[in-house]
């Protein structure tokens, strides 16, 4: 039912700065769990980061903590990846889902009901 559509995403040179962002559907968007997963080229999805649906918890992949944030905008139904000192290996496609409010397991894909379809995301050396 909820519809998400992600944007932001470009072609960039390693050390800069992106901001990806998750547009909503529905009423319901701040009684959901905001995940961003992506997907390298040959590669499995893979967890980004996550927000909580209450409280502004953030929690993140090793591979991103310290240089990526998430925040959301629940008036405006949006949530945001802030991407700062990119690498050459966060080249991917990347995905906005909404979960379950409560959920634990937020690195596995299946705890996300609801996807967009990405936007693409480009780090040259």
């Amino acid at each position: 039912q909820m519809q998400l559509v992600e944007s932001g995403g470009g072609l960039v040179q390693a050390g800069d700065s992106l901001r990806l962002s998750c547009a909503a559907s529905g009423r319901a968007f701040s009684s959901y769990t905001m995940g961003w997963f992506r997907q390298a080229q040959g590669k499995e999805r893979e967890f980004v980061g996550v927000i909580a649906w209450s409280g502004g918890a953030t929690y993140f992949a090793d591979s991103v903590k310290g240089r990526f944030t998430i925040s959301r905008d629940n008036a405006k139904n949006t949530v945001a990846l802030q991407m700062n000192g990119l690498r050459q290996e966060d080249t991917a496609d990347s995905y906005c889902g909404a979960g379950r409010a409560g959920v634990t397991n937020w690195g596995r894909e299946d705890q996300y009901g609801c996807w967009g379809r990405g936007s693409q995301v480009t780090v040259s050396s």
